[in-house]
């Protein structure tokens, strides 16, 4: 099993920043996948962006590319999301997921195991 545990959310102006954490624990695997989701009250789960564990290569949906940048801390197990240049529509509350397979991609099925997620306001 894999535990994975969200933090770093919270409330930011328009253009600020945010990082969030994800911990993971567990049975992991070096070369799994690391997605990141956000889930907009009313609407439905949309893919943020994903880390290859072992490579470090990243994808990123088109409407935080440029702006959020996800990285890892292998040595701790954690991810990273750096949002910057935040706008009032990133409000959501936000997941980490991880697909040990290794396969990634924009699917939520393609995910396994998921965070509890973390809330992120932002104020205009």
């Amino acid at each position: 099993q894999v535990r994975l545990v969200e933090s770093g959310g919270g409330l930011a102006q328009a253009g600020g920043s945010l990082r969030l954490s994800c911990a993971a624990s567990g049975r992991t695997l070096s070369y799994y996948v690391m997605g990141w989701f956000r889930q907009a009250p009313g609407k439905d789960r949309e893919f943020v962006g994903y880390i290859r564990w072992d490579s470090g290569m990243t994808l990123y949906a088109d409407s935080v590319a440029g702006r959020f940048t996800i990285s890892r801390d292998v040595s701790k197990n954690v991810g990273y999301l750096q949002m910057n240049n935040l706008k009032p529509e990133d409000t959501a509350t936000y997941f980490c997921a991880q697909d040990p397979t290794g396969g990634g991609g924009k699917l939520r099925r393609n995910y396994d195991y998921w965070g509890q997620g973390t809330a992120v306001t932002v104020s205009s």
